[in-house]
């Protein structure tokens, strides 16, 4: 044999051919006469085909398992049609012979499902036509026409999805290609499921004119060509229209049935059997319900008691058997089965915890403090400091959360701030704190320590020793008292990193309530969000309350066309407070006692900040010294009971106060720009003079 006669031997084996040849013996069917025996076949052929095609779809566990299907509605659609025409020909040439004239098929749908009775054949014939055309076919082409439509909408989302799980390494490079297959497939089926559902509509149409067609004209040719009777020829031609429509019509109805079936489930691990047997008949309570009312209307005199009693009995009885198996211990199969579930459970976003902006973690011995119940009051007073807080700086801090830690010590506590913890002392109930202020006549007896917040020697002792404390100038202050005071600390110190970018957004609608046509055009025309949430960050590490923010607002928008940097905008808005700057650090003088800087070291730090220079950064020893001078300075200031106040030529202010501030926080440094006129200015100190 020929390398070429083996090659095309090979192609027609190959599956490749088979839709081509099908679609050739459908035309053929419709051009060429068959036989009786032939059309009994194929009939056969299409009634076993579309049992088959409902079981495929019974047994399939998602669309997609069947996705040759709308290619299936097709063929089986062409392949009835084609069997109308095959039957027409053998009806309207033959049927003159006899109800066998078309074959055993049609001769026996005729007379055994309509015992001879035309009337009769022909109501159930146009009954089967309208349920499978208004019913299952209508509603299976709205599900599927839906479903596109849906699979349409979340296939961005769907690819999405599938990017995520890719960059976070959850998936390959194949898994990907496969699950974006999938969902391309799932819009084309779904799509194609509509268009196809059209089809069978078409052929119920097409079989209710196909009997009427038959009928019509099998007695223009058996009465007109034949010389039948009119009796014989309806008789004769009736019964085969109304068996060859029968069936056609039934394969038709069992087909459309399939195509709801498939496109109607929700795809699981479970075949439709067995979900509708697991979610029907799974409850033994609804299934007693049901037995009572069943059992109930079949006492009711004139109803048929065996049909509603049986059925109430068989209802009982399997709600029974499903009671008492659902008693028994599960299966070793099962148990594996559960544990492999619990075992394949994976991380999902869900276990993400996200931390708590300010929190106070506390032993277990000062959980009372914290217990209402036991008479705790530091609830109270922290909701009370946090009222106090946003009266004075103009912004709420964020909720406290308190829990309590079993590993602090039993009387210890610790405060964090987004997780880092930034504090912690310790504080015992039942006893009070004595802290010195300097001015004690006398010591007394207790467990020596030290103020938590603010570092001053002080004195745990019992309750029966505070008024003696008291009377020798001791503060004298509670546990819950201790705790609370170095939280508002905390709070004070870090309220920069507390004002975040929703406290920022609430300050903005506060202030449009009452000066709308200033916020109007503030965010984010006139300067960004975050650049506002940083000016007002930088007066607060300051320690520069932000309750005046009109003015705060007003200043920033007349200099915001001239510079976005936030530092810039942060020493304008200072200038503007300077009047409340002094009055916060001198209440009650006229007068500002405040250090300031010898000219010689006041310029050469200039220099060092200059533009041209190489470096912006402080030399280690001019540093070193700057930091020793300006601390001694400080510390002489308050004990001659002043505010440390630095003043500084404006281009340094910003620069001398964060280097300054780690090492002596409680120092302020102002430029000459923000010394009010209102404030008679005294030099008390200067840093850089030798000594």
């Amino acid at each position: 044999m020929s390398p070429g006669i083996q090659k095309l031997l090979q192609s027609i084996n190959s599956k490749s051919v088979a839709a081509p040849l099908i679609i050739v013996l459908l035309l053929g069917m419709m051009i060429l006469p068959l036989p009786a025996i032939a059309l009994d076949l194929l009939f056969t052929f299409n009634i076993a085909l579309s049992i088959l095609v409902l079981l495929i779809g019974l047994q399939t566990t998602k669309p997609l398992d069947f996705l040759s299907f709308p290619t299936v509605l097709l063929v089986t659609t062409m392949l009835r049609l084609s069997l109308n025409v095959a039957s027409t020909r053998l009806v309207l040439t033959d049927g003159h012979s006899g109800p066998g004239a078309a074959g055993k098929v049609i001769e026996a749908f005729g007379h055994f499902l309509i015992g001879g009775n035309y009337t009769v054949g022909i109501v159930v014939f146009v009954i089967l036509t309208i349920i499978n055309f208004t019913v299952v076919t209508k509603g299976a082409g709205r599900i599927a026409e839906v479903g596109a439509r849906f699979t349409l909408d979340a296939m961005p989302g769907k690819q999405m999805a599938i990017d995520a799980d890719l960059n976070a390494g959850l998936i390959n490079q194949e898994d990907a290609r496969i699950r974006r297959s999938e969902i391309s497939q799932e819009a084309e089926f779904y799509g194609a499921m509509d268009g196809a559902s059209k089809y069978v509509r078409g052929d119920a149409i097409a079989g209710m004119m196909v009997i009427i067609i038959n009928i019509v004209g099998g007695l223009i040719v058996g009465v007109l060509q034949h010389d039948l009777a009119f009796t014989d020829a309806v008789k004769n031609y009736t019964l085969l229209a109304i068996g060859d429509g029968l069936v056609a019509q039934i394969p038709s109805l069992v087909i459309s049935i399939a195509a709801g079936v498939v496109v109607s489930r929700v795809a699981n691990s479970q075949d439709i059997g067995t979900q509708l047997t697991g979610q029907l008949f799974s409850n033994p309570n609804v299934l007693n319900v049901t037995a009572g009312i069943i059992g109930g209307m079949g006492l009711i005199p004139g109803m048929p008691h065996v049909a509603f009693l049986g059925l109430a009995t068989l209802l009982g009885a399997l709600a029974y058997y499903i009671n008492k198996n659902a008693k028994k211990v599960k299966p070793p199969d099962s148990i594996a089965q559960t544990s492999a579930e619990n075992e394949s459970i994976e991380a999902s976003w869900d276990d993400v915890v996200g931390v708590d902006t300010l929190s106070l973690e506390v032993g277990f011995r000062l959980i009372p403090l914290v217990d209402i119940n036991q008479g705790g009051d530091l609830l109270k007073k922290i909701k009370g400091l946090r009222k106090k807080f946003a009266q004075s700086v103009g912004f709420l801090s964020p909720s406290v959360h308190i829990s309590d830690n079993l590993e602090l010590k039993p009387s210890g506590y610790l405060i964090k701030i987004r997780g880092v913890a930034m504090a912690n002392g310790e504080s015992h109930t039942g006893r009070f704190l004595a802290i010195n202020p300097g001015i004690v006549s006398a010591q007394i007896e207790g467990q020596i320590t030290t103020d938590p917040a603010f570092g001053l020697p002080a004195v745990w002792i019992d309750e029966k020793l505070r008024d003696k404390a008291q009377g020798l100038g001791y503060t004298v202050v509670d546990a819950s008292t201790v705790v609370a005071t170095h939280l508002n600390h905390v709070i004070g110190q870090h309220a920069a990193e507390l004002l975040g970018r929703q406290e920022v957004q609430h300050l903005i609608e506060i202030l449009a309530k009452d000066s709308p046509k200033l916020v109007e055009d503030f965010i984010p025309k006139m300067i960004p969000l975050a650049v506002f949430q940083k000016i007002l960050q930088n007066l607060l590490s300051e320690s520069v309350p932000i309750r005046d923010l009109r003015t705060i607002v007003e200043t920033i928008s007349e200099f915001s066309g001239q510079t976005q940097d936030a530092d810039e905008l942060t020493s304008r808005v200072r200038i503007k407070m300077s009047r409340a700057i002094a009055q916060q650090l001198f209440p009650d003088s006229a007068e500002m006692s405040v250090i300031s800087l010898e000219n010689n070291l006041e310029r050469l730090l200039i220099q060092s900040m200059l533009p041209s220079s190489q470096s912006t950064a402080i030399e280690p020893g001019l540093a070193q010294t700057l930091t020793r001078q300006a601390q001694q300075a400080s510390q002489k200031q308050e004990q001659l009971g002043h505010t440390p106040v630095l003043v500084v030529p404006a281009q340094l202010r910003t620069t001398i106060s964060r280097f300054l501030r780690r090492g002596i926080p409680n120092l302020r440094v102002l430029s000459h720009d923000e010394l009010p006129d209102s404030k008679t200015i005294r030099v008390t100190n200067l840093i850089g003079t030798t000594s």
